[in-house]
């Protein structure tokens, strides 16, 4: 299954070597094409992730005010995303493609006979004409390596078949004569990270060479997450998780980088090595152009805001002019439930008003006078606002103090419920009445 996936990814490199004629240039080519084809989607990826960074104020702004109503928090985060077109998930989506590239490209690099030159396994074993040529001619991977790790052979065959390329020439029209050597150093070898076991007699740059390949695709993996890092316009907004994550990232990356690096051939770090260069230019030139389109944005919202409050607020000013003129207009555009609503709600307050009117005057015809009710009271509760209320303690500052006290004092022992005597002459009766006004009210 892994070698069918990973067969267009071998005839692309096969054709890139054909091209070439070295296996460095066309590992470097085939990074470079790998960036072109996936920049779309790294573009996608990455102008997401700064849209998240930058709606990330917004969000936390969002979870402050509906902390504690999750279900007002989604909504209301949903309808960010949906009007800011933003996807939280497609950033980290987009950005792992290159991982199954890398797989792939590993696993056609490990096997260049079978899948980059698409030559049948049945030749290259016992029996096969390629298989009893390698035997014939004395190949033995021990020659190459000292690992017992037979995933690697086919380099291996590889190599001796390019060193006896007379010898093999004829016996396959799809076998190729491939050259690994690039700036003096063996891209078929694994670089051996005991530096301290270095044979140099094969020359110092042989060997270094191949120990420094790890290295700086290490150094090259952490300056690219530093930079994409550092270029993060919201960074100072990050919570601790996300800080702690990104440092987690910063040390993670670079390792996985430096131990792929000692455990594969040294063109696999050769192609992180383009990898890492090519993502940083990428990342910089892309942050450039999506940072200018995101200022342009973030500054049309805002003239958006700032216009929509300006007519909100000249609307509400032109309303309170009319409501103060008693000339405010019914707004044709309300729904006639919305309108029987507040007719509903006049009617009530016309009747209220009307029977608060027929009370006053059947207290004014009984004789039955209203004790004075403090400002402090609402409803029944004559202390609601508190027994030291007084109404113009802030617009009267100076006799405030005074107004205090002597509210205090009336108020210390007074009841905190109204028995009106209206209540009691409507309720029991126990007020007497005049016998004119008796029958002039019968």
């Amino acid at each position: 299954m892994l070698d069918t996936i990973a067969k267009p990814f071998g005839w692309l490199m096969m054709w890139l070597y054909e091209l070439t004629g070295n296996f460095g240039y066309a590992t470097i080519l085939f990074s470079l094409c790998v960036t072109l084809v996936l920049l779309p989607f790294m573009a996608k990826s990455k102008k997401s992730m700064m849209r998240m960074s930058r709606l990330t104020p917004r969000i936390q702004e969002l979870q402050r005010k509906h902390e504690g109503n999750q279900q007002k928090l989604n909504e209301e985060m949903a309808r960010l995303y949906r009007e800011e077109k933003a996807n939280p998930m497609s950033g980290c989506l987009w950005s792992l493609l290159p991982f199954p590239i890398l797989l792939a490209l590993y696993r056609a690099v490990v096997k260049p006979l079978t899948i980059m030159m698409g030559i049948d396994a049945a030749l290259l074993a016992s029996g096969g004409a390629i298989g009893d040529k390698l035997t014939q001619l004395g190949y033995a991977m021990s020659n190459y390596t000292t690992s017992a790790n037979t995933f690697y052979e086919e380099i291996y065959k590889a190599k001796f078949i390019s060193d006896h390329w007379a010898d093999f020439a004829g016996l396959s029209d799809k076998l190729v004569q491939m050259d690994y050597n690039f700036i003096g150093l063996d891209l078929s070898s694994t670089p051996n990270w005991k530096f301290w076991t270095f044979d140099l007699s094969a020359g110092a740059w042989a060997v270094i060479g191949l120990f420094l390949i790890p290295i700086i695709s290490t150094g090259l993996s952490y300056l690219s997450i530093y930079i994409s890092q550092k270029m993060n316009p919201t960074t100072a907004t990050m919570n601790a998780q996300q800080q702690s994550t990104n440092k987690t990232m910063l040390l993670i990356m670079p390792l996985m980088s430096l131990w792929i690096g000692f455990i594969m051939p040294a063109a696999m770090g050769l192609y992180w090595i383009m990898n890492s260069v090519l993502g940083v230019i990428r990342d910089v030139v892309l942050t450039k152009i999506f940072k200018k389109q995101m200022d342009i944005e973030d500054a049309e919202r805002i003239e958006r805001e700032r216009e929509r409050e300006e007519e909100l607020e000249r609307k509400r000013q032109e309303t309170e002019r009319l409501r103060a003129m008693n000339a405010t207009k019914e707004n044709r555009n309300t729904s006639k439930k919305k309108q029987q609503a507040q007719q509903k709600q006049q009617d009530t307050e016309r009747k209220a008003a009307a029977e608060r009117e027929e009370r006053a005057a059947r207290r004014e015809r009984l004789g039955v006078t209203e004790p004075e009710k403090p400002a402090s009271q609402v409803g029944s509760r004559r202390y609601a606002r508190g027994r030291a209320y007084v109404e113009d303690r802030y617009t009267n500052p100076e006799n405030a103090q005074a107004a205090t006290q002597a509210a205090a004092a009336e108020s210390e022992f007074g009841e905190s419920i109204d028995s009106s005597v209206e209540d009691e002459v409507l309720e029991t009766g126990a007020v007497s009445v005049p016998e004119d006004d008796e029958k002039q009210e019968n």
